[in-house]
This record gives structure tokens, sequence and C-alpha cells, in this order.
């Protein structure tokens, strides 16, 4: 007897004689197309054993569609595990339900085998009232994902606006600079500014007597060269007055007094909250009116380094306005140039070129472009084609025990599917006279772009010849290839021992892409070989 029937017969003996270990059961053997059998496995074991219930999708021609949890019921010091499987078929006949093996404590202990019929659900076309075929739907084109990116553009345009809208209302804007032409100039606008602000009569009577003496000190600091803002006041009329003997500047006793009553007065009211009358203060202004005009007058006009000074301070001033200036200026016109560029980019190329980071193959550009008709491989093959296909080294792609039974291999291409557009003709001719079946070529095809990380491979065949009368088959579906969902066609014929191959891959949705496709296999003629 042989070995491996006996072994069969063992395991199959074993299985008859713990039977009694397992019980099976079924709710109907007969039941309608689609409907549900329940398939019943009781196990009787003690506490200490371990049962492992199958896991499988399909029990002979059934197909498994619910596997139930199981059940434990206590009998004594022994124990009933209950497992149940819902079963159904879709094609009606009679059918077997074969013996299913349950690991008992590592033995396989088999279940009953079960007959059961699958049959058509009747109807009565005499009660059954009948209808015209209805006419034929024109169903509407989808409208695309087209207004899912101008609906994120949209968000995102509002999103920019909200952002520059609280920007602006909450931004710290600052103050606006006011090149002066001398120092003169910019305390008599200071001074004119200070009565607009009405002070006085908001009753803020320090804030007025402050501006006014920083006024006074910025002046004699940036006129006469004197320390004014970092000494007290009397520091400061020592200061004026030995400035006026080394500058030669012609001022009377009453100016400097004066002055010194001024800035006295101010002192008493921001530090001792003093409150001076209304007409003591429209004096105190009228004398530091004067006193920088005496001031001004007394100062001798000689182009020195204080000038160039100032000059300089108000040409740096000016210059970086002018540079802010430039630079809005120059930003304005980069964003212009570059929505400018998008635009043009997207009309002249496509919205996917855009969308991909202007990278991989404008399939408008390429549609719309000058195509090429050339001969590629031997025998050869004659094709239209957006770009010239380019030779690719087939020494590494193939074998050494393969190439030992090809004579010639030509391939050609362009792009990949890496840049999701990829163009290949190949031609191949064996040394011995080989029958080709192009079926299972295909197959090797489809095998090939699993090996390249393609996934989800959807294909379907048909017969396809070409003008001349060449037949061949044609393959086509659609594969997933790093998360991309992408189309290809398959051009396959057989001459002579030799195989021809067109193969075309593109984007899925790509309409550019589906017509060049269509234009490109249209166009194929292959070389008649004896």
């Amino acid at each position: 007897m042989n070995l491996k029937f006996y072994i069969l017969l063992l395991i199959a003996s074993t299985g008859f004689a713990q039977t009694k270990q397992l019980e099976t059961s079924i709710d109907t053997t007969k039941n309608k197309i689609g409907a549900q059998f329940t398939l019943t496995l009781k196990a009787k074991v003690s506490g200490t054993s371990k049962v492992i219930f199958p896991n499988a999708k399909n029990f002979g021609s059934l197909e498994v569609i619910e596997s139930y949890p199981i059940d434990t019921v206590k009998e004594d010091s022994r124990y009933e595990l209950i497992k149940k499987y819902g079963l159904t078929q879709f094609d009606s006949g009679k059918y077997i339900i074969p013996r299913i093996p349950v690991l008992i404590d590592r033995n396989p202990v088999f279940s009953d085998s079960i007959k059961v019929e699958v049959f058509n659900v009747k109807v009565d076309t005499l009660k059954q009232k009948m209808y015209d075929i209805k006419p034929i739907i024109q169903v509407k084109k989808p409208m695309g994902d087209w207004w899912k990116y101008l609906l994120g553009l949209l968000l995102l345009i509002g999103l920019g606006y909200l952002v520059y809208f609280f920007w602006k209302k909450y931004r710290k804007v600052p103050e606006k600079t006011i090149v002066y032409n001398s120092p003169i100039e910019k305390a008599t606008s200071l001074l004119q500014l200070l009565e607009k602000k009405e002070l006085l009569q908001k009753g803020e009577v320090k804030e007025y007597y402050s501006e006014l003496t920083d006024i006074t000190r910025d002046y004699i600091e940036e006129a006469i060269e004197v320390p004014a803002k970092e000494s007290t006041t009397s520091e400061l009329i020592v200061a004026l007055r030995t400035a006026s003997n080394k500058k030669k500047m012609k001022l009377s006793r009453e100016t400097l007094e004066g002055l010194e009553k001024v800035l006295k007065q101010a002192d008493l009211v921001k530090f001792a909250k003093s409150k001076p009358l209304d007409f003591e203060i429209e004096e105190d202004r009228r004398k530091i009116e004067s006193t920088i005009a005496v001031l001004d007058k007394s100062i001798p006009v000689v182009v020195d380094e204080t000038s160039k000074k100032w000059e300089l301070q108000q040409q740096e001033i000016k210059l970086k306005k002018e540079k802010r200036k430039q630079r809005f200026t120059i930003a304005s016109v980069c964003v212009g140039i570059l929505a400018f560029i998008i635009t043009y980019t997207i009309t002249a190329y496509g919205f996917d070129y855009v969308k991909n980071g202007f990278t991989g193959h404008s399939t408008k550009e390429l549609l719309k472009g000058e195509w090429i008709k050339s001969d590629y491989g031997n025998p050869s093959v004659s094709i239209e084609t957006p770009k010239v296909l380019k030779r690719l080294d087939t020494k590494k792609a193939v074998p050494k025990d393969a190439m030992a039974l090809i004579k010639d291999m030509q391939m050609f291409g362009y792009g990949s599917l890496i840049e999701r557009f990829n163009i290949i003709v190949s031609t191949i001719q064996f040394k011995k006279e080989t029958e080709i079946d192009l079926t299972q070529s295909l197959n090797g095809t489809i095998q090939t772009l699993e090996s390249q990380g393609c996934q989800d491979i959807l294909a379907k065949q048909e017969e396809f010849s070409t003008d001349k009368g060449i037949k061949g088959i044609k393959g086509y579906g659609t594969l997933t290839f790093q998360k991309h969902r992408m189309y290809y066609e398959i051009l396959l014929f057989s001459q002579s021992g030799g195989l021809q191959q067109i193969m075309v891959m593109h984007k899925e949705g790509d309409e550019n892409a589906q017509k060049i496709s269509e234009r490109m296999l249209n166009s194929v003629e292959l070389q008649i070989t004896n």
C-alpha cells in the first residue's frame, strides 16, 4: 500500500473513531439562492482539552459569510463547545459541505459531510405583472473634483483676509517719521502740534509742561550741542552760558532768566503738583517760543559739523524711507509675477501639472505639441508619440539565463511610473521558433508590474487588430502605485516566434492622457514578417 495513502487512511480512521467527540448539524438542507445555511459543530471535551475550530473563507463550494463566537456549556466535568458558521451560495445546484477538521488536543477530528441544495426563486409570469423596457436615461456627467480645489482656494483666500484683518486691527502702527530741514523748523512744528492736542482743555497740565520743556531741550541739544536732556534746569542754564561764550552767541541776560523761570515752573508742575493759572501758562508758552527764536537767531551762520551731522541724519531717514518703499514695490511685483506664472501654467499645462508641484509631464502640453511617427525595434513597431522614445538598457533588466534564449531584444520608453506617465515599446526575437501564448505573456507583464510595487491590479482582456489586419490582444485596467490610482493599456503581438509589446500608463481620470493613449494605440502598425 502506498505510504502517503496509508497515512491519509490512518488520519481518516482516527477521525472516524473520534466522531463521538464532534457532532455536526445544519438548520436546513434546502435554501434559496443567497440565503444562509447555519452549520453547527459541537465538540464535547474535558476541561483540560484545547480545541481549535477552522477559520476558513469557504467550505467546499459554499462561502463562509459569518463565523459566530464559540458558546460554552458545562456538563458535569466536561464541556460542550458550540461553533456556528453562516454559509451561502449564489448559484443554484446541489453541493456537499465537506468534512471539516477540528483540532482537539492537536489531533484532527472531522465533522460529517452534509449534502445541501440551492434552488432558484420561482417567478410566476402569469401572476407577475409585466412592464415595458424603460427607455435609456441620460446620466449627467459628474462634476469632477475641480470644485473641491476651488473651495480650498476660496477658503485659503478667506483665511488670508481674516489674518490680514486682525493683523491690521491689532498691529502697532509706527508713527510716521517727519523729516525736518532744521532744528528750528522741528521745534516750531512740534509746538504747533502741541497746541492742537488741546491738553490744557482736557486738564492735563502736567503733560502739557512735559512736552513743552521736552521740545525746548531737544532744540537746544540739536542746535547748540548742549546735553539738555540729561541736565537739570540749573545745569542747563550754566551750559547755555558757557556755549554762548564759546560760539560767540549774543544772548541777553533776560532771555536766559526767562528760560530758567519757565523750566523751573515746569519742574514745580511735574514734581510738586503745582497748578499755574491760565494766563501764566499762556505766558510760559510765549516765552518758550520767543526764547527758541532768539536762540536760533543768535547762532552764527557757519557750515560746521553740527549742520553736516543734521543733514546726514535727515538724509539717512529719507534713504531708509525710500528703501522701505522700494522693498514693498519689489515684493508687490514679485507676487504679481508669481500669480501670472501660475495662471499661465494652469492655462498652458493644465491644473494637474501645477498641483503636482510643477513636476512630471504636462499631458496637456504633450497632447497639443508636435507629434512624431517613428519605427522602433525589430520587427519594427511603427507608432505616433508626443515625444521621441529613448532606447533603454535591457541587459540589466533581463536575467542571464533568460537572455540565453533571446536572439534580439530592444526596448524604448518615455517617462516612468514615478512620474505617473509612462510609454514602453519593446520587441523580442527568440533564437528558436517558439509558439507564444499572448495571454500568458500579458499575465507575465502584470506580474512584473506587481514586482515593481504596483498593487490592486484590475485586468481585462480583449482582441485587437491593426489596420493591416495583424491580430493581437489588448490588456487594460487600473492599478495603484505609491497611493496613486493609474490606468494602463497593453498591446501584445506575436510574429515568427517574436513578441511585440506597447504599453501606456497614466494617472486615472486624466482626460488629456487618455486622448494621448487613444491616438498612440490607433496609430500602431507592425512590420509584417515572413
